[in-house]
């Protein structure tokens, strides 16, 4: 009953409150939008809600970082389980709230207008509803199964991509810099799960996730700059449409990002094999950020963005592979 209660007034306090739906509009959506599905399109369409491949990368570095974070010989499994489970329904939540806040949004770019908001294939109740609830459940999962400190830093996630980052895009072009710090949280909150405390080998992955952001986001910002536009989503390529400064700052993330991916093996977390696969990592990063720059297509910034998904993993698979 009281977990009932909490959800019901969450769900008022968020759809006439911080949403600014009026009931008429819930009621129109619920009425006259949504389209007949059957179970296995409903499914398709909640599935595509939680944005599972960004979801399954960050639950991947996170649970990397549970295991860096893992005393020699102390590692649970059990609460292993707890906090991968937590953190995965905490990374699919905040994915369906960021697309409950972009509806109006989605239908004026191509590469969302089919979202299953603008398509109506989910309403807007049921999807807040739904990204409401998995993220209640995984901030009271780690808080019980976990520790309080990860939770609290799954709040920060909240809070900060969903009611800052996201209502930002469109008014600044710093929203990209203020969305990469709840963004880099997932490996910290790995570290915390494990550990339940914030060491300086937490604060490296911190840092190795918060800049590779940057290169990763900018290319993509670059290849749907006029689709942002018309959504009137303040891309700094948006603002600044020669992209000067778009690529010098890609440029500059990566030449910071090597140095820094590099930490775990002067601060004893990993090994020579992390040492140097993590160098010619890092080195190809720069370079496809450097063929961004020079050119300033879309074809090279589309290079760009498949190194950095490939770049992100691969480094922390090392780090785990080659762990002291």
């Amino acid at each position: 009953m009281a977990l009932s209660f909490v959800i019901s007034v969450l769900d008022a306090i968020l759809t006439f409150a911080v949403f600014k739906v009026s009931p008429m509009d819930t009621i129109a959506a619920d009425i006259g939008q949504q389209k007949v599905l059957g179970l296995r399109g409903k499914i398709t369409a909640y599935v595509e809600l939680t944005k599972p491949r960004i979801a399954f990368l960050l639950v991947l570095t996170s649970a990397a970082g549970f295991y860096l974070g893992s005393a020699t010989g102390a590692f649970s499994t059990l609460l292993f389980v707890h906090s991968m489970l937590a953190i995965t329904l905490l990374a699919l939540g905040v994915a369906t709230l960021n697309q409950v806040w972009e509806r109006d949004l989605d239908p004026l770019m191509k590469r969302t207008a089919t979202r299953p908001l603008p398509s109506s294939r989910v309403t807007f109740n049921e999807a807040l509803v739904f990204g409401t609830i998995q993220c209640l459940v995984a901030e009271v999962y780690l808080l019980v199964a976990v520790n309080a400190l990860t939770a609290v830093l799954g709040m920060v996630v909240i809070v900060g991509y969903v009611f800052v980052y996201t209502p930002l895009k469109t008014r600044t072009s710093a929203s990209t810099a203020i969305g990469a710090l709840p963004g880099a949280l997932p490996p910290l909150m790995g570290w915390t799960a494990a550990a339940n405390e914030i060491s300086i080998g937490a604060w490296a992955l911190f840092a190795m996730q918060f800049l590779w952001q940057f290169p990763h986001f900018l290319a993509i910002a670059w290849m749907y700059r006029e689709e942002y536009a018309k959504a009137g989503i303040l891309m700094l390529p948006v603002v600044e449409p020669s992209g000067r400064i778009t690529f010098r700052q890609i440029v500059m993330f990566a030449i910071m990002l090597l140095p820094v991916s590099l930490a775990p093996f002067f601060f004893g977390i990993s090994g020579i094999i992390f040492l140097v696969g993590a160098s010619i990592l890092g080195l190809w990063m720069l370079w496809a950020s450097i063929q961004a720059a020079r050119s300033k297509t879309n074809a090279a910034s589309r290079k760009l963005l498949l190194v950095s998904v490939i770049y992100l993993p691969l480094l922390f698979i090392l780090m785990v592979a080659d762990k002291r």
